[in-house]
């Protein structure tokens, strides 16, 4: 493998990291395992520290890329909890306001997402985000404070391809979504709250696929690291 002219590589991330975390730690290894002094390293699509899945890496020359790689479609698989809301639309903050949910049926929730979140649809991107606000990200302004109330996020234009339902046991719901690059799963979870008169959030996240690039085939760390020690050693024996 050449990291320098440029590889490919799909990692797994775990849980609690950052995508940024993936990178560090990638450029770290190819440097002290392989010796590369200096190199490139950067993702194709950001993944939220509580969501597990795959992160595209691209090294070297193959960093001209990720522009390319990050307009792919995206694939999940997400359980949501309904009955309950939280400001980060997610577990990183503590539910603010519960709200009823005995009267949500499986047929309900499979007509809204039919009906209302198929295709191109408006969302508005959570306050915790890295979304950019008069030069300041949402999430600074979100931590200094600031509520929905005071700080405005335009909507957005997403597209769904495809939205179902795998699990329907209240209060919680699993789904596996299709989506254009930019979709805050966390959004449809409070929107899909929302729309069945309730409230919602997201509990688990998992991206098993970007583009052609699958979580079925993607390395753990421990793996990435595995192979880079594999690759060192068969160039040392050249």
């Amino acid at each position: 493998m050449d990291f320098l002219a440029g590889e490919i590589l799909v990692i797994d991330k775990p849980l609690g990291w950052t995508s940024f975390d993936v990178v560090n730690k990638v450029r770290y290894m190819l440097k002290s395992i392989m010796g590369i002094k200096k190199i490139k390293v950067g993702h194709a699509g950001t993944l939220d520290p509580l969501a597990t899945g795959v992160v595209v890496l691209c090294t070297g020359k193959k960093t001209k890329s990720i522009e390319e790689l990050m307009n792919h479609y995206k694939v999940y698989t997400a359980t949501i909890r309904l009955g309950a809301t939280t400001p980060s639309y997610d577990l990183e903050k503590e539910i603010d306001v519960t709200y009823p949910y005995e009267h949500i049926t499986r047929d309900m929730v499979e007509e809204v997402l039919k009906s209302e979140f198929t295709g191109e649809i408006q969302q508005v991107p959570p306050l915790f985000s890295a979304i950019s606000i008069g030069g300041k990200r949402a999430y600074e302004l979100a931590r200094k404070g600031q509520t929905e109330d005071k700080v405005r996020i335009e909507p957005r234009t997403v597209t769904i391809n495809e939205i179902s339902l795998l699990d329907f046991k209240l209060p919680n719901l699993k789904l596996r979504i299709s989506c254009s690059k930019g979709t805050y799963i966390r959004s449809i979870a409070r929107d899909l709250g929302e729309a069945l008169h309730s409230g919602g959030h997201l509990t688990e996240l998992r991206r098993i696929a970007s583009g052609e690039y699958s979580a079925d085939n993607a390395l753990t760390m421990q793996q990435v690291e595995a192979l880079l020690r594999n690759e060192a050693s068969q160039t040392m024996k050249e």
